[in-house]
């Protein structure tokens, strides 16, 4: 099932929580709406579903009006973040509700039902839970019958509003993979939310990147980490070291000094130049681009995580570069640092 979102506009008062948003999701992708709070992921998600409303705007499903049917006429399975389970239902009646409420013209009968339940529980690889209740379960394995019970209809459209936000750590990383390789095995069209980059990045075939009721950009987990459209992408997605530069003449300055970077084909003007933790290059005092002084050194396995005090003359800012541990640093560390890749963009007026 492919979705075409056509100008959506929705407002909420004078805030505009989706302004003019158009997006394409082919058949059997899985896309990530990206983004921090407030961007307007949720609300795009939701008026696909049938949860909301747009203001202005259209929704196609396969080339067909969506927003003339209600939600219970789009075929659409929706996982929220925090399960909503039903408490007295056995986790097979949880998956089995949504079967069992359909209109009596397509209703299965009670053998198909309970055979379609144990097969999505195998599925979702819990049919030795089937009779305990939500509260016997832990938050991985609640989501993951949630996650049953939302395919229990045959969506054509899969939804999931942050689904592992409620999750510890090393669980979320657990499921994403796992979604990722169930996704693989039913192929159904799937959107899921999440303000986690690192989740997008990993489980989606194509990522999302939204701010302030816009989409910033739509590619690849490549593309959106290795070719960030704007500003606002490459600050949010991955670590960054941002200063604030400006092009004058073809070149780069900071804080009234000369950097010996190229600045491309950026305009004249404030702008700012943005570079990867991991892609500050660590040399002796005097070589490299920068000048500055080591304050403080974590070690994380593979990597030295430093905050380094860059030189008076380039304006005494703090900033957090990742370097290999094979060549220790050590706070009072004179040292210098190359951008090997960065970006500049103009600042916004």
């Amino acid at each position: 099932m492919a979705i075409e979102v056509q100008n959506i506009v929705k407002k909420f008062g004078a805030f505009a929580a989706l302004d003019g948003v158009d997006l394409k999701v082919a058949d059997g992708e899985l896309v990530a709406l990206l983004g921090p709070s407030g961007s307007g992921k949720t609300t795009l998600l939701r008026i696909i579903a049938g949860l909301d409303w747009p203001d202005s705007g259209s929704v196609k499903f396969d080339g067909e009006d969506a927003l003339s049917r209600g939600a219970g006429e789009r075929h659409v399975g929706f996982v929220f973040q925090h399960y909503a389970l039903f408490r007295h239902m056995t986790v097979f009646e949880n998956v089995a509700f949504g079967l069992r409420v359909q209109p009596r013209a397509i209703r299965k009968d009670e053998a198909t039902i309970r055979a379609r339940v144990k097969e999505l529980l195998d599925l979702v690889q819990l049919d030795w839970l089937a009779t305990r209740y939500p509260s016997q379960l832990s938050g991985g394995q609640r989501q993951r019958i949630a996650l049953a019970r939302a395919l229990a209809i045959e969506p054509r459209i899969l939804l999931l509003d942050e689904p592992f936000g409620a999750l510890d750590a090393k669980v979320r990383k657990e499921l994403r993979k796992w979604l990722r390789s169930l996704h693989e095995e039913i192929h159904v069209t799937s959107i899921f939310v999440t303000h986690d980059q690192e989740e997008a990045l990993e489980v989606a075939n194509r990522v999302v990147v939204m701010d302030k009721g816009k989409i910033e950009q739509i590619g690849t987990p490549g593309d959106v980490y290795d070719n960030p459209a704007t500003a606002f992408v490459h600050s949010f997605i991955g670590e960054s070291i941002m200063l604030p530069v400006d092009v004058r003449d073809g070149r780069v300055e900071l804080d009234g000094r000369a950097l010996d970077i190229d600045p491309g084909d950026v305009a004249s003007g404030a702008s700012k130049l943005f570079v990867r933790r991991h892609d500050m290059q660590v040399g002796p005092a005097g070589s490299g681009t920068l000048q500055g002084t080591v304050k403080h050194v974590r070690s994380f396995g593979p990597i030295q995580r430093a905050d380094i005090a860059l030189a008076a003359q380039h304006g005494d800012t703090l900033v957090e570069i990742d370097a290999p541990r094979d060549n220790p640093l050590s706070p009072g560390d004179v040292i210098g640092l190359k951008p090997r890749r960065f970006r500049i963009f103009a600042a916004e007026a």
